[in-house]
């Protein structure tokens, strides 16, 4: 289905999220993935949920004039 790894990863901008699973939009069958934040959220609470498209979650950023990956893996899931 996918090369996305289930596990944490790190935000370009610094915080950690959980990929939880990658799921598909129903109509369309685009990749989903689904993951969990790391951290406490003012707005969204503790480990608020969240889906981006795959498309989106690999996309490229520039970080201090230079191209990083928006989240980059740090380590697998241990279940």
């Amino acid at each position: 289905m996918s090369n996305i790894k289930k596990g944490k990863y790190k935000h370009y901008k610094g915080k950690f999220y959980d990929v939880l699973e990658i799921g598909r939009d129903a109509d369309t069958l685009e990749e989903f993935i689904v993951y969990k934040a790391l951290y406490e959220d003012p707005e969204f609470g503790k480990n608020a949920l969240w889906v981006r498209k795959k498309e989106s979650f690999l996309k490229q950023k520039i970080k201090e004039g230079k191209k990083v990956i928006r989240y980059e893996f740090v380590e697998e899931s241990k279940e």
